[in-house]
């Protein structure tokens, strides 16, 4: 997914504007939107969890304007008047191809409870975006025998890269938590990996435990492993304390973080 160091351009770690490509649904609530841009061969990639920063426009059809600096970035954001002040969401790089100055980044549509979900939904030819390089997370160390990844729809992108990257007959766990069985989608596996897609049904985004549940009653591999955790904050708090606390995992080895937390649920009263 990287192109060669000695040929590539130095890394640019600074909001660079980019433009929709192509766009593809590849279920009923996942789209893959391909963007290009005259920088994009100084995006670098760090691994397949690699974490992008979107720029879209404060509003549909608003110019986008894109801070200047690095490490100023978000200050400078913070300065913009409300009415130019572009949105900022964090995303997962799917795909690079610095040669050819493209980048693929699947968005969850969820209606438009969400700005970039709002945005992918019509996102057209074209279009305006800004990208920020923020590197990545995923790191098996050099003793790992066996790998677990856990996620929902917002983790599908970080976990199906991996999972794809994963070298030839290392034995891996995948359990993926979508709405039903039209959520699927063709992953690469490699020899070695098991993939169970775990579908929550009339449940809620965030208020299923099948992923707890189903991890429960799953015989493990043995030897040293590596986990990674990702998606609904609390799943993923409750599936490392599951890890850690009964399965004896060491604390260092396991890998979480929340990409997004689910509403409270509505207090029922009499």
């Amino acid at each position: 997914m990287t192109a060669d160091t000695a040929t590539s351009p130095a890394r640019v770690r600074r909001p660079m504007p980019a433009r929709v490509l192509a766009t593809r649904k590849l279920t009923p609530r996942l789209v893959r939107i391909t963007l290009t841009g005259a920088e994009l061969d100084t995006f670098g990639y760090d691994g397949p969890d690699h974490l992008v920063r979107v720029f879209l426009p404060p509003e549909p059809g608003a110019e986008l304007r894109l801070p200047d600096g690095a490490d100023s970035w978000w200050p400078a954001v913070q300065a913009m008047p409300a009415e130019v002040r572009p949105i900022v969401r964090n995303y997962t790089v799917r795909r690079l191809d610095e040669a050819r100055r493209e980048m693929d980044i699947d968005f969850v549509l969820h209606g438009d409870t969400g700005p970039g979900s709002s945005w992918a939904a019509s996102a057209a030819v074209g279009d305006q975006i800004g990208v920020l390089s923020d590197g990545a997370e995923y790191a098996p160390p050099p003793d790992t025998v066996w790998q677990l990844l856990i996620g929902d729809e917002t983790a599908l992108p970080a976990i199906a890269a991996t999972v794809e990257a994963l070298p030839s007959r290392i034995p891996a766990v995948v359990l993926l938590e979508v709405g039903d069985a039209t959520d699927e989608m063709p992953i690469a596996l490699p020899d070695g990996a098991r993939l169970t897609w775990l579908h929550r049904g009339a449940e809620a985004a965030g208020r299923s435990d099948i992923a707890l549940r189903t991890l429960r009653g799953s015989e493990l591999p043995v030897g040293t492993p590596y986990a990674f955790v990702a998606g609904e904050s609390s799943m993923v708090t409750s599936v490392r304390r599951h890890l850690v606390q009964d399965r004896g995992m060491a604390k260092e080895r396991v890998y979480f973080c929340g990409y997004w937390r689910a509403a409270p649920a509505p207090s029922i009263t009499s």
